[in-house]
């Protein structure tokens, strides 16, 4: 067991949603990668997008931190564990500071800064505002007056008039350091859409828009002084224990969809897979017209309805999938993934084919048809997951299933809405597909059963090929 620190750290926060701090935690990561600062990235709360960006600016894989899905003490530890050896941490929150999925705040970014022993720093959208941003900050300070609050980024200042007035009140009413005043300026923006901003591996483009990003904002922020206030956070140690050795001999092949069209993992599933002796096979869905050799397939989130006419076009690969299914071969799918394995997609007044394995209809809606954590138990014998188990996820999408033939749902929402009534989890063979994310770090079981299905069937289809050898030898 080792005894390690916790490194120099930083939580980014804001008293709302869209307040701008993917935009600064990305250009304060990056600039402190250029400096040859070795950063760490986390992103509070279950999130894909946010963290593809903040991977970009770092170099690093982003990880996240959410008490709902991990639990405390597994958080903590896997903080521990990515920060080991970087010279300085961000921890990037989500929504408001102190809101949380219980009314206590429990889960709340300001209650995973307090457990890290984290200082936060406050990004404050100042648009249509002056005088206020002090009582706002003053209110954030008092609110839960243990919880860390170091320091203010201004953002969205519309001029230097503006940057005037908000510094006298925060200078007269609340006396917090003011770590950077950055100007309202279009270069600052990020593609969004319905599930928020744009992933970064969707578009090449995204790598000069976060270079511009970093260049501007630098101008603008105190960088001495926010690597000072990370500096000063209460020391924090934890005995690690020894991690388990992953398989050093890769036992079967997993297909991964991968690319611009499906990317929402998270890296500690891919890596659960390959803890247990997977070799991950990445697979293009648009430009891969075959699938590889491969024992299993997963398929992830991401925003199929955007490539339609890409997708449905590539039958190759599609009826691959189809045959490779029926065959009996292991399949799990998320989200997005669920829903290229149905019937058709209908979207923008069209309908498109997708690979046939579930009887359903898909209809993409302008408003979200579930959205936040999910409890599901387990009522249905399957090889991925033991009977009654409580799988906890979460669950973000703004489509609709209609089925057009039965079909055998394995979880019972307890929280959450599902992909159906109250059921999600479609099994079909050793198929699993569903509207639920799960993160590998509060689902122990999953990487494992899916691996070791994977080998069960790959050595009875070679014990089967050695039997149909020796009879027709």
């Amino acid at each position: 067991m080792n005894k390690i620190k916790a490194p120099p750290r930083i939580v980014v926060g804001a008293p709302w949603g869209y307040s701008g701090k993917t935009v600064i935690s990305c250009a304060i990561t990056k600039i402190l990668k250029e400096k040859g600062i070795k950063i760490q990235t986390f992103k509070k709360g279950p999130d894909y997008i946010d963290p593809s960006w903040l991977k970009a600016a770092s170099g690093r894989p982003c990880r996240n931190l959410d008490l709902f899905l991990m639990g405390k003490e597994e958080t903590v530890r896997r903080f521990f564990f990515h920060s080991a050896g970087c010279d300085f941490v961000l921890i990037e929150g989500n929504m408001g500071l102190y809101d949380g999925i219980e009314e206590d705040g429990s889960g709340s970014t300001a209650h995973i800064s307090r457990i890290l022993k984290a200082p936060v720093i406050i990004v404050v959208n100042t648009q249509k505002m002056t005088r206020t941003v002090a009582a706002l900050v003053e209110g954030l300070k008092s609110f839960e007056p243990d919880t860390m609050i170091s320091g203010v980024i201004l953002n969205n200042v519309s001029g230097e008039r503006h940057a005037r007035k908000l510094l006298s009140a925060i200078e007269k009413y609340s006396r917090i350091s003011v770590l950077g005043i950055i100007p309202r300026d279009k270069n600052l923006l990020i593609d969004s859409r319905h599930l928020g901003l744009v992933p970064f591996e969707e578009k090449l483009k995204n790598y000069s828009i976060l270079e511009k990003i970093a260049n501007f904002t630098e101008k603008h922020l105190d960088i001495e002084a926010i690597l000072e206030i990370g500096r000063k956070a209460q020391e924090f140690w934890l005995q690690l224990d020894e991690q388990k050795s992953p398989v050093d001999i890769k036992t079967v092949r997993i297909g991964v969809f991968y690319d611009h069209v499906f990317n929402f993992y998270y890296p500690e599933n891919l890596e659960a897979l390959e803890s247990y002796g997977a070799e991950l096979v990445f697979i293009n869905s648009v430009r891969d017209s075959r699938l590889p050799e491969i024992d299993g397939l997963y398929i992830g989130g991401g925003f199929p309805e955007l490539y339609l006419e890409e997708l449905s076009s590539n039958r190759g690969l599609m009826q691959d999938v189809f045959f490779f299914v029926q065959e009996g071969n292991p399949l799990y799918a998320e989200c997005g993934g669920l829903m290229y394995l149905c019937d058709h997609i209908h979207f923008g007044g069209r309908k498109y084919r997708m690979s046939g394995l579930i009887p359903a209809e898909v209809f993409l809606t302008k408003r979200p048809q579930a959205h936040g954590y999910v409890e599901a138990e387990v009522v249905g014998q399957n090889p991925y997951y033991p009977l009654g188990t409580v799988v906890r996820g979460h669950e973000f999408h703004h489509s609709a299933l209609k089925l057009t033939n039965r079909v055998d749902f394995i979880f019972k929402m307890r929280r959450g809405k599902g992909g159906y009534g109250l059921n999600d989890g479609i099994l079909y063979k050793n198929m699993l597909a569903s509207y639920t994310h799960i993160h590998s770090q509060g689902v122990s079981s999953w990487a494992e059963n899916f691996v070791n299905l994977c080998l069960t069937l790959k050595g009875r289809r070679k014990s089967n090929y050695i039997i149909r050898e020796v009879t027709h030898g």
